[in-house]
């Protein structure tokens, strides 16, 4: 087995393949794992992205799984490692971006690395520490009403700092604007002060590919997606469309949808209006018992044959927070998820193999109810969100195609421009 160039591990599933997609784009041949594999990885490939759950578990079990991830990529040789999160930096103040990033640094033996969730082709961007969602700060973007991580703060150095022991300092716009030796000097600068977390600016891809000489001696780094553009490049490797190719598709298609975002209910939106049937899921009839999931099976099953379907349980923050206040955040996240899972289950069971999962906990839970180990990276469909191949014993021989979106990314016509690329 060739020893990897860059390991990788994500705080959730939709984030995984979206840091998979920007490597595959940028010339490496990528592997995702589903969780941290239980023996060496069988592949010939550049870099491999372990994708936990672990985004809004408890700190300690998050850095456990972290760590246990580390250890494994470090088995198989890799060079650099790289802690994903969400381009909104979405977490509570207990964590977890700054607990699992200080115990990879501890466990890697570096005093320093970068925290930056910028990825401008998805309009996130960071300009002097500040956070901006489109054209508005991220507290102003819909994400202050996330149901499990609002965020209320775009201040990324003060939100670090109230997670993470070590000083958190800035790399500005103006710095990096110079090129990789002014970020070079930078570094070198902020160590001598004690700072052990830099959050860098970046409001365009020419900052990230700027940064990205200046980062292939650092051991860890933190970062959204965005920054994966500028790192094969430090290992010598350039873009190939053969990185994207995935088997044909076929068989039935359908949506899944978990998110509560504001691109997500637009895009529930749009597919509803463009007449395709779609299926809204109660929570409070989850909760008093009813056989919701069976139901919507037996909605969906004559309606296949006929195009996509859609099964969602987006709603508005209003509505989110009226079944919360029912049944606690807790309960109710997890329910709808446990659902909708079960849903995408059945329905691969009913022939569906071309699958979209809208919904970063709602896209873990669909994966490992379709027993998914790993899977192989292919086509963007938009900037973060790429169609994959896996296989699954719920799927039988030849497996599916899917996509795991998160949340907040995607076009409003995500769901149908999806099927349409296959």
């Amino acid at each position: 087995m060739t020893k990897i160039a860059l390991g990788c591990i994500a705080d959730d599933f939709t984030g995984a393949t979206d840091l998979a997609n920007n490597l595959v784009r940028a010339g490496m041949r990528v592997v995702q794992t589903i969780g941290v594999p239980s023996g060496p990885l069988a592949a010939e490939v550049d870099a491999v992205v372990v994708a936990l759950k672990s985004r809004t578990i408890a700190p300690a079990e998050a850095v456990a799984q972290s760590l246990a991830a580390l250890h494994w990529l470090q088995a198989q040789g890799a060079r650099q490692i790289y802690f994903k999160y969400c381009s909104t930096f979405d977490s509570t103040p207990e964590g977890n971006i700054g607990p699992v990033t200080e115990a990879l640094m501890d466990a890697l033996g570096t005093d320093f690395t970068i925290a930056t969730p910028a990825f401008p082709d998805n309009k996130r961007t960071v300009f002097k520490g500040y956070l901006f969602a489109g054209d508005g700060l991220l507290n102003e973007s819909g994400m202050q009403n996330h149901p499990l991580t609002p965020m209320t703060d775009p201040n990324l150095v003060r939100v670090m700092q109230a997670q993470t022991k070590r000083r958190v300092g800035l790399i500005d716009y103006a710095v990096v604007a110079r090129g990789a030796e002014a970020v070079r000097e930078r570094i070198a600068a902020l160590r001598a002060e004690g700072v052990g977390v830099a959050v860098v600016d970046a409001i365009s891809n020419d900052d990230l590919l700027r940064m990205g000489p200046a980062l292939a001696e650092l051991p860890l780094l933190t970062a959204g997606s965005g920054v994966a553009i500028a790192l094969p490049h430090n290992f010598g490797l350039a873009p190939s469309a053969q990185a994207a190719a995935l088997p044909a598709a076929r068989g039935l298609q359908a949506v899944v949808s978990g998110s509560c975002s504001v691109a997500t209910n637009q895009q529930v939106a749009h597919f509803i209006a463009s007449g395709r049937p779609a299926l809204a899921i109660d929570p409070i009839k989850l909760a008093a018992g009813e056989d919701v999931v069976g139901q919507a099976l037996a909605w969906a099953a004559p309606l296949l044959a006929s195009g996509p379907v859609l099964v969602y349980s987006t709603a508005e923050p209003g509505a989110v927070k009226a079944v919360q206040g029912q049944l606690g955040v807790a309960e109710a996240g997890a329910m709808v998820e446990h659902a909708v899972a079960a849903i995408a289950r059945g329905l691969v069971a009913l022939g569906v193999h071309q699958l979209v999962v809208a919904g970063g906990e709602t896209s873990g839970a669909c994966v490992q109810a379709l027993a998914i180990a790993q899977m192989q990276i292919g086509p963007q469909i938009d900037p973060g969100v790429p169609w994959c191949h896996a296989a699954s014993p719920v799927a039988g021989e030849g497996g599916l195609h899917l996509t795991l979106k998160s949340g907040n990314f995607g076009a409003v016509d995500f769901f149908s421009k999806a099927f349409a690329l296959l």
